[in-house]
């Protein structure tokens, strides 16, 4: 073969395995493309003793319109390539602000007749967190806990000096009267005027278990943006007639918010000194990354085993790094819903 015709023969073999390269790296663009660009959010209005004879097909209607106005919320900020903190954030805000749970606006009252609220956020991509405790003048307890996160070095601040950090931050106070709704205060008097009132066991949702089967509750978020980040937060009016400035387990960072990008991100409601107790939402994400548990096994593992081995009531929502989604319970109903990347909402109760 004459030296020319040996140059070009070696010029087309590069050019052929040059473009077989290519094609080869565009392919697997198109197959990362799908994961790099999955996002997928959840929410939570409180786990409890949530039948069908206490919600009439309005009040149902209610909390599906709500809590579908809350994941758009989210959605929104994920869909134009946000944050997965914000998207956390926005979707609480819509439900602290609704006085159908307990949280914000709806919170229940304190064996005083106060209302103290306690929410925490957390960062899956740095584990950076932040959360208020004992809060009573904060419009949106989430968005102190994300200022707390984001502006201090602190990950938890309670009481008047949360509220004096809030204040400083921007954020909007209000009058305690804010947070009074008559249906909070009724629940309130109810249990005062029980004797049987020191016998009885009060949820995180509200709820008063063998007394009144209400469904009013702790509201979470748990998301997954584009850049494959993790977020949860948790927002809680605690438990109704609670007394010694209470705090469960909704601002702690471990027992009832956790995120980190290798596994998982998770929110829980419902008895908040039973999931202190088992330290939950950690336990889920560390048999994930110790265990090589699924997202759905680990956390059916620690609701409906763990927490259930100890007699304790409640549920949570989790999304792993995958944007796979999963909201186990061991109550008789959790208000709970998601909305996948094309938008599509889905909203359960029972």
């Amino acid at each position: 073969m004459k030296p020319g015709t040996i140059f070009l023969v070696s010029i087309l073999i590069l050019l052929y395995f040059n473009s077989a390269r290519s094609q080869d790296t565009s392919d697997m663009k198109r197959k990362l493309e799908p994961l790099r660009n999955n996002f997928a959010l959840a929410i939570h209005g409180g786990a409890g003793n949530i039948i069908h004879r206490n919600l009439t097909p309005e009040q149902q209607q209610q909390y599906k319109d709500k809590m579908s106005e809350a994941l758009r919320a989210g959605y929104a900020i994920l869909d134009t390539g946000g944050k997965s903190i914000d998207a956390v954030e926005a979707s609480i805000r819509i439900m602290e602000d609704s006085p159908l749970f307990n949280a914000g606006k709806g919170s229940v009252f304190t064996y005083e007749g106060k209302n103290e609220m306690d929410a925490a956020i957390m960062d899956g991509k740095t584990l950076k967190a932040g959360a208020v405790a004992g809060v009573r003048t904060i419009k949106n307890p989430i968005s102190a806990a994300k200022k707390v996160m984001q502006k201090s070095k602190f990950v938890l601040i309670s009481g008047k000096g949360a509220e004096q950090f809030a204040k400083e931050q921007g954020l909007e106070i209000v009058d305690t009267s804010y947070f009074f709704t008559e249906e909070r205060w009724k629940q309130l008097i109810q249990v005062r005027d029980s004797a049987k009132t020191d016998s009885l066991k009060n949820d995180s949702t509200g709820s008063i278990i063998n007394k009144r089967e209400d469904h009013y509750g702790t509201v979470g978020c748990v998301a997954l943006d584009r850049h494959g980040n993790l977020a949860a937060g948790t927002s809680t009016g605690g438990i109704v007639n609670k007394k010694y400035n209470r705090i469960g387990d909704s601002p702690l960072i471990g027992a009832g918010t956790y995120a980190n990008n290798k596994t998982c991100a998770v929110s829980c409601t419902g008895h908040g000194e039973d999931f202190i107790r088992i330290v939950a939402a950690k336990t889920i994400s560390d048999l994930m990354e110790y265990k090589g548990m699924s997202v759905s096994q680990a956390a059916a593992e620690v609701i409906k085993n763990k927490l259930s081995e100890i007699k304790g009531d409640g549920g949570t929502i989790v999304i792993d790094k995958n944007g796979i989604i999963t909201m186990p319970f061991n109550t008789t109903g959790m208000f709970r819903g998601y909305i996948d990347r094309k938008g599509k909402v889905t909203v359960k109760i029972f």
